[in-house]
């Protein structure tokens, strides 16, 4: 009897968590964190702008959030310069969302569902810890439930900002979940205000806002072209939806989801992808800056922040910022990737995502917007959680500052790497290595044996 040699049971290759983009996503996420990083440099001056200002002069800071403009007729938009801002410019952020949500599920992260689920688990969970918490804190007496929300939200914006500010370096895996990340996030919000602070609704203006947003679809997929017919459109829709009740941003969002994401024919870039990119400049530098500069101007003194970590609504913010979206996004990360069997970059630790999920504790646009929407009737109170908000942001900026920093030069080394093109044809190398013509090229690029430069090509 011959000996049969032992079979080998075929093996799976394990999904690798935060593996390397491929070279199209890759090019697409340092585009657009790039001018997320600029906006989020000028996000954070325009807060500090905003607490001197309505610290220093109080009085002329209220005057000009206070000054009213616009029609009173026919669609009530005689507003207030505060409310310009967050009804009107942030319809601009949430239009580019929009945009970059529906990407993300025809061409990015989540358009397979075994990529999607880190992302997706991760989000929700760092919306529902957050929101757990604060409900918790203000279960008793004293408390208001009713501003749940406002500890939910990431801005990719500031957290970008404020590496920028501090140098550290974050390898494109961690940048790229990080966007990704608070694409989500922004649906979950935007689902939110829709859902939960929209209030006394006029179907017969939202009857008309749904009509012109169906109209802007079909003109978008009949190919028609021209910013003179879309920019006025957009205006009316977004009026209607802001004379509806419902949240006048929702019309943003509905409109980029409208867009078409991918490439057809010769296409360089798909519509949607043409638009983000001169949009996205405008949100990032202008609307959410801005919006800032009117949100962000609140008193600070000790007994304001002694009643931050006092009062229950504002410890409730700070407690979610801090501890609910880390341990929520952190935990949601960790349990996708064991239950998936998804295995973490060799490159990387779990601590470095640990770090990323503290950083993703800013909250700062959403966060002030939903101040407004939950305490509107109460005035100081969403003074009082918009510091809250800042509060918490500027201990959530702090701590990953400094986790990051522990691994910075690690991190220095794999974007050193990332980025090398050794022959210059603007592809990194990482992404030829498998190329014979590419390791031809490399050789005779390399140095010469006696250290006077590269080698002559024979």
């Amino acid at each position: 009897m011959t000996d049969q040699p032992p079979v080998q049971e075929p093996t799976t290759r394990r999904r690798q968590l935060l593996g390397r983009l491929s070279l199209p996503e890759r090019t697409f996420i340092t585009d657009a964190l790039r001018t997320e990083t600029v906006g989020g440099v000028l996000l954070l001056l325009a807060a500090v702008v905003a607490l001197v200002w309505a610290n220093v002069w109080p009085h002329a800071y209220e005057s000009v959030l206070d000054y009213t403009v616009g029609p009173s007729a026919p669609l009530h938009l005689d507003l207030t310069l505060g409310n310009w801002a967050k009804d009107g410019l942030l319809t601009i952020f949430f239009f580019v969302a929009g945009i970059e949500l529906k990407r993300e599920f025809v061409a990015g992260e989540l358009r397979t569902p075994s990529a999607a689920v880190l992302p997706v688990v991760a989000a929700v969970c760092g919306v529902a810890l957050p929101a757990i918490l604060f409900a918790l804190v203000n279960s008793g007496s004293g408390g208001h439930p009713s501003g749940w929300a406002i500890p939910t939200a990431t801005d990719i914006a500031f957290a970008l900002g404020v590496l920028a500010v501090v140098g550290s370096h974050l390898p494109s895996a961690l940048r790229a979940f990080l966007l990704t990340l608070a694409v989500v996030d922004d649906l979950i919000a935007i689902l939110i205000i829709a859902v939960f602070y929209s209030s006394g609704i006029k179907f017969w203006a939202l009857g008309l806002a749904f009509a012109g947003l169906v109209l802007f679809w079909f003109l978008h997929r009949r190919g028609v072209h021209g910013w003179y017919l879309f920019v006025p459109l957009a205006v009316v829709n977004w009026a209607l939806m802001h004379e509806s009740g419902i949240h006048a941003t929702v019309a943003g969002v509905a409109m980029g989801l409208m867009l078409r994401c991918h490439r057809e024919g010769d296409e360089q870039h798909s519509p949607g992808e043409h638009i983000e990119h001169l949009v996205r400049p405008i949100s990032a530098g202008l609307a959410v800056p801005v919006f800032a500069l009117f949100a962000a101007g609140v008193t600070i003194s000790g007994p304001t922040l002694r009643e931050v970590f006092t009062q229950a609504t504002p410890l409730g913010i700070v407690i979610g910022l801090l501890v609910g979206k880390t341990v929520g996004i952190f935990g949601g990360t960790w349990l996708a990737a064991r239950f998936t069997r998804a295995e973490l970059n060799p490159k990387l630790k779990w601590a470095d995502m640990f770090a990323v999920s503290v950083l993703a504790g800013i909250g700062f646009t959403v966060s002030l917007l939903i101040s407004e929407l939950a305490f509107r009737d109460d005035l100081a109170l969403a003074d009082l959680s918009k510091t809250a908000v800042l509060v918490g942001s500027l201990l959530c900026a702090t701590v990953a500052t400094v986790l990051l920093k522990l691994r910075n030069r690690h991190y220095r080394a794999l974007c050193e790497e990332e980025d090398r093109d050794v022959d210059g044809d603007g592809v990194p190398d990482v992404y030829q290595e498998d190329d014979p013509a590419w390791r031809a090229r490399a050789a005779e690029l390399a140095p010469r044996p006696d250290g006077e430069g590269p080698q002559t090509p024979r």
